[in-house]
């Protein structure tokens, strides 16, 4: 009974890690959707309403119906997006409005579906975060003859407005090597003490302990403000393969974000 119980919440982990979509398009039994653009990244002054339009579209068969809703969303560590349904403190979604929250979109189709962000006159500079969700309606999946799940497919579109004055403010406050995907990798640990996200960007080079000669570019993950992240340093490769750094190495360049650009040389050694 044990095993069987076991066999069971695998299988439920299974269902959920695949059906349960974040990102740009999702595809289940029953759910076929799409969206474009799979994330904003808007500016509105304090007392202005700003509308923008998001296009879902219904790649499936048979036309579907689709639940629309805000929620408020965090990054983890090993950057999973998590998302809340509660109202979080500080949270700028009551400046949010939906055009409807059940939308049908026939098989083939695409709606055009409305948003507007209006913050109040007196309304602090900062950024303006929170999440779009689209979700389909409840699917029965078959785990056996007997034993069957309910599933759901879903989407979430971040959205990012810059209310008035805003900038990231990316500073390097420690570099390491670590492991990524079982790989030893650079890492370089990035603060935001500014008041709006940043990513960075940039090419750098190194030479490592063998004599090849690597380019870099460093992970796109969004830095919140406030927030110190890990971002790992990937090596480029024309064939998409699986290039192990021979350390220890220096690494040489610019890193960029926004208009702003940083000058970076480190050693990196386990």
């Amino acid at each position: 009974m044990r095993g069987a119980v076991l066999i069971f919440s695998r299988i439920l982990c299974l269902l959920a890690s695949y059906l349960i979509v974040d990102g740009s398009g999702a595809y289940a039994q029953g759910f076929a959707a799409l969206v474009s653009p799979p994330r904003f990244e808007l500016s509105v002054k304090a007392g202005e309403r700003l509308r923008e339009v998001l296009e879902i579209s219904n790649a499936g068969a048979q036309a579907a119906r689709f639940r629309v809703k805000t929620a408020d969303w965090a990054l983890d560590k090993n950057a999973a997006v998590a998302f809340d349904d509660s109202l979080q403190p500080g949270s700028c979604r009551p400046w949010v409005a939906i055009e409807r929250r059940d939308i049908t979109v026939p098989a083939g189709g695409k709606y055009r579906y409305r948003f507007e962000v209006a913050p109040p006159a007196e309304a602090v500079a900062g950024e303006c975060r929170f999440a779009l969700l689209i979700e389909g309606d409840d699917q029965s999946v078959r785990a056996s003859d007997n034993v069957s799940f309910p599933v759901s497919g879903r989407i979430g579109v971040i959205i990012y407005v810059s209310v008035g004055n805003t900038e990231p403010k990316l500073e390097v406050v420690e570099t390491r090597v670590g492991k990524v995907n079982g790989e030893l990798v650079p890492l370089v640990i990035v603060r935001n003490t500014g008041n709006a996200h940043g990513r960075l960007t940039g090419f750098l080079s190194g030479t490592d302990a063998a004599g090849k000669n690597l380019e870099f570019t460093p992970a796109t993950l969004p830095i919140l403000p406030g927030e110190t992240r890990t971002i790992s340093l990937t090596v480029n490769s024309e064939r998409d393969e699986l290039v192990k750094i021979a350390y220890p190495i220096t690494i040489r360049g610019d890193l960029e974000w926004g208009d702003k650009t940083m000058p970076f040389e480190q050693r990196f050694e386990p």
